[in-house]
């Protein structure tokens, strides 16, 4: 379950990275489309996370340490989101 937190981490780092460089590049270029890039955003990460979690699900045999992960898992992803709209907002 370590590899799958460190993996995780890193996932949402780079999530996090990507939403805060495209945010200042959407508010350099055109400021007028942040409402839009902030709901493909949003769909792209729930849909990542969403897939990962089920991939986890789906694959992994030891269903209680899996479900143990999925919830560290969700408590990352709401994490992320509310890191990202304080560094953003």
């Amino acid at each position: 379950m370590t590899l799958e937190i460190a993996l995780s981490l890193l996932f949402f780092t780079l999530l996090g990275v990507a939403y805060v460089k495209g945010y200042d590049w959407v508010k350099r270029r055109s400021p007028q489309q942040l409402p839009q890039f902030y709901l493909l955003m949003a769909t792209v990460r729930f849909l990542l996370v969403v897939t990962f979690a089920a991939l986890c699900v789906l694959f992994t045999e030891n269903r209680e340490e899996t479900i143990r992960f999925v919830i560290i898992y969700m408590i990352m992803y709401a994490t992320m989101m509310v890191v990202t709209l304080k560094l953003r907002h």
